[in-house]
C-alpha cells in the first residue's frame, strides 16, 4: 500500500512545504531527494508544472507505470514512499508533461552511478567522524588574522595509479594530508567535486550538486579523506558553482518540461561563454534550493569553505553578451539585482549557521565590496580572489628584465587597493592551461633566469598582504601545462632546482605562519609600508609588514639580475635583522648571494628614506630577502 501524502512516512510538513515556496528553507537534503526509511524508500522532488511523475529503478525494471508519485498540491512537489528500494539502487524520475517526457536524475541524490552512466543511487550519510578536535578549533584557523595558505587541486590529475587509473578518495587519504603537511600548506582548495558528467569540465558543469563524483569512491570514502585532511591539520575549502548549470539531458534544464531552474528568455538564462543554463535566482524555491546545496557541504561532509566559482558572470546581465543580448534590470542597468540578492542571502546564512568557516569569492571586476559585510551594502563574502594582483604580477614579471623598470605601477599600483577587500591572492589552474604556458616557463631568460623568477614570485607572493593559493604542480616548477588527462609531472621533482623550489614553497609556508606580521593584518593597512617604492631604475622593491604588536618584517626584491650590493635602506630603530630567508641561497638552486644571516644598523646612525636609521643588503640577481626584528632582547 501507498503512503498517502503527509502520513507518518512522508517527510515532508506542511511547514516545510510553506518554507520551500517561501524560498526559505535551507535545509532541504533532509526532505527532499530520495531517503532510505524502514521498508523502503521515501521520493520527494519538485516538479511543479508535470502532469505525472513516477520513479523508476532496479528494483521495477525501469517500468513508467509501477511506481507513480503523488502531487502535493500548489507545492508542486510529488512524494511517495516505495517500498522494497534498498541501498544502492539506481533510479530517476520519469516526468510527463504533455508529450514532453524525460528521464531526470535526483537534484538532491547523496550518490550517481560512475560516468558516463547517469542515473541516481539510493544512499545514506552514515559516517563515523574523528574529526571534533578540529571542528571545535577550526574558528580560529579559519579566520582573517590566521595564515591560510591552501594548494588548489584537481583530484582526478594530482597523481595517478597503476595503468594510469584516477586514485580513489581512500588513497589520496593516505597520499595527500602527508604530503601537504610536509610543504606546509594549511587549506586545500579542491576543484568542484560535484557530480558531473564530463570529465573535462573539471567539475565546473554539475549535474549532481548533493553527490561528490563517484569516480572516486563513495558519499563516505569522500568523508575518509576529508576526515584524514582534517585529522592532519588541513582545511578543506570546496569549490561551488551556483553560476550555471550544462544542459545534458538528465540534468536541471527544462526539468518538468519547463524552464524551471534556468530563464526562458535566452538572454537572461544562457550563458555563451560555457553553452549552460544559467538559474533564475528570482523564482524562490532557487536560491532555496542552492542555499541548501551550500549548507549540505558544510553540513554533512564538515568542509571548512566554499570558493564561489564565476561571481563577475552572476553579477553583470551584460556578461559577455553584446548589446541586444541581454536585458537590463528593473532600473534599466545592467547589474543583476536578483543574483546580488541571492549571494547576500547566501552569505547571511551561511555565516549565521557556520560563524567558523570562509566563503570566497572569484570575482573579476572592480565590483565594490565584495568582501564586506551585507549590513553595510556588500555582498557578505568572507575573501575575495585578487585576480588584478594576479594579473600584473604575472605580465610585470613575463617582461625582459631590461624592459621592467617602465612598468614599475604594475607592482606598486596593488597598495592603493589592497585593503579594499580582504584578498586572498591566486596562482590558480587557469593561469596553466590554455597556452599559457606552466608557472616557470612564463618567465624570460635562460634556464637559471627563469627558476630565480619564479622564486622571487613566490617569495613576493607569501609576503604581500593577503592570504595565499597556489595550484598544484607549480611547487615543483612542473615544465608543461596542466593536462587534467594525466598527472604532475612528478619526475621533475628529480631535479635539483625544482626541488628547489618545493624547498622554498615549504620554507616560505613555515615563515609565512610562524611570523605574526607576515599573516596577523593580511587584511589591515596597519600591517604595510612601504620602505622602498620609488626606485624601478633599480628594480627594487622593499617593504614592511607589520603584526598588530609591533613584531616588524622587511621584505626586499631584486626585480633584475644585477646583485646589489651595499643597497641602504631607512628603519626606524636601531638594531639587528635576522635574514630568515633568501630565495637565493643554495638549497633553493641559487647562487648563494646574502647577508650572512644578519645585519645591524651599527652604532651610528644613517637615516635613509625619510627614517632615522638604515641598513646596507645585498640584494640577490632576481631575488628576494626576508629579515626579521630582531627583539631588544636579542630572541629575533
Amino acid at each position: 500500500m501507498v503512503p498517502r501524502p503527509g502520513s507518518s512516512t512522508s517527510l515532508l510538513t506542511d511547514d516545510d512545504l510553506h518554507l520551500w515556496n517561501e524560498g526559505t528553507h535551507y535545509r532541504l537534503y533532509e526532505r527532499m531527494g530520495a531517503h532510505r526509511v524502514e521498508g523502503g524508500a521515501q521520493f520527494a522532488v519538485w516538479a511543479p508544472n508535470a502532469d505525472s511523475v513516477s520513479v523508476i529503478g532496479d528494483w521495477n525494471g525501469w517500468n513508467p507505470d509501477a511506481d507513480h508519485l503523488q502531487s502535493r498540491g500548489v507545492s508542486g512537489i510529488w512524494e511517495s514512499f516505495v517500498p522494497g528500494v534498498g541501498r544502492g539502487t539506481a533510479y530517476k524520475y520519469l516526468i510527463v508533461n504533455g508529450r514532453h517526457v524525460a528521464e531526470k536524475a535526483d537534484p538532491f541524490a547523496f550518490h550517481t552511478e560512475t560516468p558516463p552512466r547517469t542515473a541516481s543511487k539510493l544512499w545514506d550519510l552514515v559516517f563515523d567522524w574523528g574529526d571534533e578536535e578540529w571542528m571545535l578549533g577550526r574558528g580560529a584557523r579559519s579566520a582573517l588574522r590566521s595564515p591560510i595558505a591552501a594548494y588548489e587541486m584537481h583530484l582526478g590529475s594530482w597523481r595517478r595509479g597503476g595503468s594510469g587509473r584516477h586514485l580513489t578518495y581512500l588513497e589520496l587519504a593516505e597520499q595527500l594530508p602527508p604530503y601537504l603537511v610536509e610543504l606546509g600548506f594549511t587549506h586545500v582548495e579542491l576543484m568542484p567535486v560535484m557530480e558531473h558528467p564530463f570529465y573535462g569540465s573539471w567539475g565546473y558543469q554539475t549535474t549532481g550538486y548533493f553527490a561528490p563524483t563517484s569516480r572516486y569512491g563513495t558519499p563516505q570514502d569522500f568523508m575518509t579523506l576529508i576526515d584524514a585532511l582534517h585529522h592532519a591539520g588541513i582545511g578543506v575549502i570546496l569549490d561551488w558553482v551556483p553560476s550555471h548549470f550544462p544542459t545534458d539531458g538528465h540534468g536541471l534544464g527544462l526539468f518538468d518540461g519547463t524552464h524551471l531552474y534556468e530563464h526562458a528568455d535566452p538572454r537572461s538564462g544562457f550563458h555563451p561563454d560555457w553553452n549552460t543554463y544559467v538559474y533564475n535566482y528570482g523564482r524562490s524555491e532557487v536560491p532555496a534550493f542552492l542555499i541548501s546545496n551550500a549548507l549540505f557541504w558544510l553540513d554533512r561532509y564538515h568542509v571548512d569553505g566554499l570558493r564561489v566559482d564565476a561571481v563577475a558572470s552572476m553579477l553583470y546581465l551584460d556578461y559577455s553578451r553584446d548589446e541586444g543580448e541581454w536585458i537590463p534590470n528593473k532600473e534599466g542597468g545592467r547589474e543583476n539585482l536578483e543574483a546580488i540578492a541571492f549571494l547576500q542571502r547566501f552569505n547571511e546564512v551561511v555565516y549565521r549557521e557556520y560563524p567558523d568557516v570562509q566563503t570566497y569569492a572569484e570575482e573579476s571586476t572592480a565590483w565594490p565590496m565584495v568582501s564586506r559585510p551585507t549590513s553595510v551594502g556588500g555582498l557578505g563574502f568572507g575573501l575575495k580572489w585578487d585576480m588584478g594582483w594576479m594579473h600584473d604580477t604575472l605580465q610585470h614579471l613575463s617582461r625582459e628584465t631590461v624592459h621592467r623598470s617602465y612598468h614599475h605601477n604594475e607592482l606598486t599600483f596593488r597598495a592603493v587597493y589592497a585593503f579594499s577587500e580582504n584578498f586572498i591572492l591566486p596562482i590558480s589552474h587557469d593561469e596553466v592551461v590554455y597556452g599559457k604556458r606552466s608557472l616557470v616557463e612564463k618567465f624570460p631568460g635562460d634556464e637559471w633566469q627563469r627558476f630565480a623568477t619564479l622564486r622571487l614570485l613566490l617569495a613576493y607572493m607569501w609576503t604581500q598582504p593577503g592570504k595565499k593559493l597556489l595550484f598544484m604542480g607549480c611547487e615543483i616548477a612542473q615544465r608543461a601545462e596542466w593536462d587534467h588527462d594525466g598527472e604532475l609531472d612528478w619526475g621533475a621533482a628529480d631535479d635539483e632546482r625544482n626541488r628547489g623550489i618545493q624547498r622554498l614553497v615549504t620554507d616560505l609556508n613555515r615563515v609565512y605562519s610562524a611570523q605574526a606580521s607576515l599573516h596577523e593584518l593580511d587584511c589591515d593597512p596597519a600591517g604595510f609600508e612601504w620602505a622602498v617604492a620609488d626606485d624601478p631604475a633599480g628594480g627594487v622593491l622593499a617593504y614592511f609588514r607589520r603584526s598588530g604588536d609591533g613584531d616588524t618584517t622587511l621584505i626586499a626584491i631584486n626585480l633584475t639580475p644585477v646583485p646589489r650590493h651595499g643597497y641602504r635602506i631607512g628603519v626606524s630603530e636601531p638594531g639587528r635583522w635576522i635574514e630568515i630567508l633568501n630565495t637565493d641561497a643554495g638549497v633553493y638552486g641559487g647562487s648563494g648571494q646574502g647577508n650572512l644571516g644578519a645585519v645591524d644598523t651599527g652604532a651610528r646612525a644613517v637615516p635613509d628614506h625619510g627614517r632615522p636609521h638604515s641598513i646596507e643588503l645585498t640584494l640577490p640577481p632576481l631575488g628576494g630577502v626576508i629579515l626579521h626584528q630582531e627583539s631588544p632582547e636579542g630572541t629575533g
